[in-house]
C-alpha cells in the first residue's frame, strides 16, 4: 500500500495539527500517519448531515452511558455520533496522538457532546478543552447529578434529587432516618412549587443503590464550567439513564447541509 498523499485541504488540517502540538516540526513519517488518519476518518465524518463527537469515560460502567447517548442519536436519520476510541489509531511515538486526534475531530465535527459522571479521568481535560474557543459554541454537556450551588430552599428538581441522594448515601443514617429526611425534603420542595413525588424519589434512590453508584461529585472547577454551559442553555443534568436518553432530544437535530457547503466539500 502506497503512502497517502496530502488531501486538498491539507493546509487547514496542518494548521489544526500545529496548534495541537505547539508548532513542533513534523517528521515525514508523522505527516504520513496524519494523512492516513484524516483520509480514513474525516471524509466519512464530513459526508454525514450532522456529526456528533461524544466525550466521556471509556471505563465500565461509564462507557454504557456513552453508548446509550450514541444509540439514541443513531436513531435520527443523517446523524453520525461517534466516540474517538472507535476510530483508527494515530501511531506516533514522539508526539501526543490524543491531542492531534482530538483537535481534528473536534474541529471537523458539527457538535461536541460531553457525558460526565465524575471529576477524574480523561474526560476532565476534555471538559477544559470544550469550554472555550474554538469549540465552546458547538459543545453541550450532560453531567450526572449536577446542580449549581444554591440556597437551602432548592431551585429545581435536580437540586432536590441531588440533596436526596446525599441523604441516602450518608453512612450514619438509618433507613428510617433516610425516609424521614427525604419526606421532609419532598414536602419543602412541593411548598416551593417543585413537582416531585416521594415514591419517585425513593425508587430513584433504590435504583442507585442497586447500581452501586454513589452521587457524582465534582470539583469547584468542574461546577463552574458546567455553570457556564448552563447559562448558555447547553447543560442538561441527568440522574438515570432514561433521563440521559430523553435529554438527547435537547440536542440540535440532523439537518441537510447547505448546497454551497456540500459543493465546497
Amino acid at each position: 500500500m502506497g503512502d497517502p498523499s496530502p488531501p486538498p485541504d491539507a493546509t487547514d488540517i496542518m494548521t489544526v495539527v500545529h496548534e495541537a502540538i505547539g508548532g513542533i516540526e513534523l517528521e515525514p513519517g508523522e505527516k504520513r500517519e496524519i494523512w492516513r488518519f484524516t483520509q480514513r476518518e474525516l471524509p466519512y465524518l464530513l459526508s454525514q448531515q450532522t456529526s456528533y463527537f461524544i466525550l466521556g469515560s471509556y471505563r465500565d460502567p461509564y462507557i454504557r452511558r456513552l453508548r446509550a447517548m450514541q444509540n439514541e442519536l443513531t436513531k435520527q436519520l443523517g446523524a453520525y455520533p461517534f466516540v474517538m476510541g472507535d476510530l483508527l489509531e494515530l501511531p506516533t511515538e514522539r508526539l501526543n496522538s490524543f491531542d492531534i486526534m482530538f483537535s481534528l475531530l473536534a474541529t471537523y465535527s458539527d457538535y461536541i457532546i460531553g457525558v460526565f459522571e465524575k471529576e477524574s479521568g480523561g474526560e476532565a481535560p476534555e471538559l477544559g478543552e470544550i469550554d472555550d474557543s474554538p469549540y465552546f459554541d458547538k459543545s453541550y454537556v450532560f453531567p450526572r447529578d449536577y446542580a449549581w450551588v444554591t440556597d437551602e430552599n432548592h431551585e429545581s428538581k435536580h437540586h432536590v434529587v441531588q440533596a436526596a441522594l446525599e441523604i441516602a448515601f450518608t453512612d450514619d443514617l438509618s433507613k428510617d432516618d433516610v425516609r424521614s429526611k427525604i419526606d421532609s425534603l419532598v414536602d419543602r420542595a412541593r411548598d416551593n412549587g417543585i413537582d416531585i413525588d416521594d415514591q419517585e424519589m425513593l425508587n430513584l434512590i433504590e435504583d442507585r443503590a442497586d447500581e452501586g453508584a454513589e452521587p457524582a461529585t465534582y470539583s469547584w472547577v468542574h461546577l463552574n464550567k458546567f455553570r457556564k454551559f448552563e447559562l448558555h442553555t447547553r447543560c442538561f443534568p441527568w440522574t438515570t439513564e432514561e433521563e440521559l436518553r430523553a435529554a438527547v432530544d435537547e440536542l440540535p437535530s440532523p439537518t441537510p447541509r447547505p448546497e454551497w457547503e456540500v459543493g465546497d466539500r
